[in-house]
């Protein structure tokens, strides 16, 4: 597969000028993130210039909340015809069937094809330490992060979004058609920022990643062109991918 095929650019800021000014400059990524801040900005406007742009959106608004609700907001996403759509786990095996069939029903009130339904196991921001004594959870945290795929796999979801340490499990454990989106990804030459669970590009695939979300290592680079490449360059030497022309 290509670089551009496995790689989620996250467009993590605050407004459409700026989002359409990366995409502009980032024209070989065909696949990118929108999650809360941007969406808040601009509604789904930002999702229509994607699409006449014709690039992949990963709608990143992690629902989490009662059933009916989460059902709700899965049935209205899933009409704008994104391809990833996230979910909390933590919302519940009825939340997360409800979720299943509510996208496909959007979809199909939409003349869409339905959004590969992910969950969201544990944020990369948190550590072992804040999930055992901030959040309580008394069970250690690859246990927890593989409980939380599990329930989504039994839930009828098309996968989970976990961090790149946990992937090797996830994949060993819940199979080659269960797909893993990892954020946390991060080069060496990148600043870790909030990221507690990371890996490089290249020792996310080789975990068994079907997907990286990378967002500030290039969009917040001084040169993000330069970075793109630079991680497409380690992408394809490393785990042989084929790279996009440049």
């Amino acid at each position: 597969m290509k670089v551009e095929q496995r790689v989620i650019v996250a467009l993590d800021v605050a407004d459409e000028e700026r989002a359409i000014a990366l995409v502009d400059q980032l024209a070989h990524v065909s696949f990118w993130k929108v999650g809360l801040e941007l969406f808040t900005s601009t509604g789904p406007k930002i999702l229509q210039e994607l699409k006449s742009k014709q690039k992949r959106i990963f709608l990143d608004l992690k629902f989490d909340d009662i059933p009916n609700t989460v059902a709700g907001a899965c049935r209205s996403a899933a009409r704008y015809g994104v391809d990833l759509l996230t979910i909390h786990a933590t919302c519940g095996r009825d939340a997360l069937k409800a979720a299943t069939e509510a996208a496909k029903e959007g979809a199909a009130q939409a003349g869409v094809k339905p959004p590969q339904l992910i969950a969201i196991t544990l944020l990369t921001s948190i550590s072992a330490r804040q999930l055992a004594f901030d959040l309580k959870i008394p069970l250690e945290l690859p246990e927890y992060a593989l409980q939380m795929a599990l329930l989504a796999q039994e839930s009828g979801l098309d996968g989970a979004v976990c961090s790149p340490v946990e992937a090797s499990q996830l994949r060993q454990i819940c199979g080659d058609n269960f797909l893993l989106v990892c954020p946390g990804v991060r080069p060496t030459w990148a600043d870790q920022t909030d990221q507690k669970r990371s890996l490089t590009p290249a020792q996310a695939i080789k975990a068994g990643a079907d997907y990286l979300v990378i967002g500030r290592p290039i969009t917040a680079a001084p040169d993000p062109e330069l970075a793109w490449k630079r991680i497409s360059d380690e992408l394809t030497s490393s785990v042989g991918l084929s790279s996009p022309v440049l």
